[in-house]
């Protein structure tokens, strides 16, 4: 083994790979690997990066999972009131990997202005909400606050800011039906904005604006300890499904348990295709990358046809000469990959540092900017499942090594 990797090195490094017409076809598969490596990177870090932030614009308005009373036909505004005295809240004790319950509720109504309306859902919150979520997407004020007393500080999105004319310190009349008898005159509040968010989400900003949970309450006529559902935060998506079910059967009878896979199932039915994409596009690149390889083995097997003459006249077995071929192979693929890895995490680095590459339309992809996210482990099983397959892929051209004779192969010209 190591003399063939010694013969190996040696035709790597050697003079004659300089002026051979190997040189321009080595180069030609060098480049394959790197540019194949590089698209398998972007394919993967903004399939999976676009995944993730869909999945956080959605869990940031509804969390992972949604319990609620059975009699509210998972209905976007709450109608049947759940009690606040569970064995669940404000922590499931009793279930691993839960990282968040807050407490809502939520009403239909109009926000009505001097010049025009605009029909909203108002999303009572409490203190026990988690605000961290919704950092990234304040643009303008800051976030309500409701800690301490009941107040009329609201959270409303740029839509409805822009399609009001309003602006944060501004005030505002909403209204609201009265659940009990809807032809009586309706409730009526005034807010003032404190913070203007944009998710980017055009579904959920058109609609929702954030309250203080006991302005809901009182409107539905509830008591302090009565609240809309629960949300419920998960360190991983990718347990939402046991999760759900374990949930399920930790709660009460009456208690409905829901996740955004199933309230929004279009959305992810659309993202679940990005792992398909990302399969085809590492699947095209492995096999373009694959045949430049093979191309380059040919040619230098042809060209070294006396060589494996010589080696097979003085005994070397066939598989030994093989290996030294794919060893050098296995160098050119390592060059590909190490020049591929390094532009394409470059490209993606900057992408995540300075968000270069923005998205044409904005609005299909509920994101402005191409987001990309991609782990250590993921590169290295990238790089790893490449070169084993691309090896795979090389060892049936090598067997042409098996049908050199030796005479005819050192007459070879």
């Amino acid at each position: 083994m190591n003399l063939e990797f010694f013969i190996a090195k040696r035709l790597i490094k050697g003079k004659e790979h300089k002026s051979s017409i190997s040189a321009p076809i080595i180069k030609i598969a060098i480049t394959a690997i790197a540019l194949g490596i590089i698209m398998m990177l972007i394919a993967i870090a903004t399939g999976v990066g676009l995944k993730h932030k869909i999945r956080e614009k959605v869990a940031a308005f509804n969390g992972h999972i949604q319990i609620s009373n059975y009699d509210n036909n998972r209905s976007d505004v709450s109608i049947t009131p759940v009690s606040i005295m569970q064995d669940f809240y404000p922590e499931f004790a009793n279930i691993e990997g839960v990282a968040h319950v807050q407490a809502v509720a939520s009403k239909g109504g109009i926000i009505r202005t001097e010049n025009t309306f605009e029909g909203i859902i108002a999303k009572g919150v409490g203190k026990d909400y988690n605000w961290e979520v919704f950092k990234e997407y304040l643009v303008e004020g800051k976030l309500p606050s409701y800690s301490g007393e009941r107040n009329d500080e609201v959270l409303i999105s740029r839509i409805i800011a822009n399609r009001l004319q309003l602006k944060t310190g501004d005030s505002f009349f909403a209204f609201f039906l009265k659940d009990d008898n809807p032809s009586k005159n309706p409730n009526q509040r005034k807010f003032t904005i404190t913070g203007i968010f944009d998710s980017g989400f055009e579904e959920f900003d058109s609609v929702y604006i954030f309250t203080d949970i006991r302005h809901i309450q009182q409107m539905n006529k509830w008591t302090k300890d009565e609240i809309g559902n629960f949300e419920v935060f998960l360190d991983s998506f990718d347990d939402i499904d046991e999760k759900t079910k374990q949930i399920y059967g930790s709660t009460l009878s009456n208690l409905d348990t829901q996740n955004i896979k199933t309230k929004y199932l279009q959305i992810f039915q659309w993202i679940g295709l990005f792992d398909f994409n990302i399969a085809l596009v590492i699947g095209i690149m492995i096999i373009v990358g694959g045949i430049n390889m093979i191309t380059a083995l040919l040619v230098l097997i042809l060209e070294r046809t006396q060589m494996i003459g010589i080696f097979k006249a003085l005994g070397t077995s066939n598989w030994s000469v093989r290996k030294i071929f794919l060893y050098n192979a296995t160098y050119l693929i390592g060059v590909g990959l190490f020049w591929g890895n390094l532009i394409g995490l470059g490209v993606l680095l900057l992408q995540q540092k300075f968000r270069l590459f923005k998205f044409p339309n904005p609005k299909e992809y509920y994101i402005d900017y191409i987001p990309v996210h991609i782990s250590v482990s993921t590169v290295l099983l990238l790089n790893a499942g490449v070169m084993v397959l691309c090896l795979l892929m090389l060892l049936i051209p090598s067997y042409i090594i098996t049908k050199i004779t030796p005479v005819k192969a050192i007459k070879f010209e």
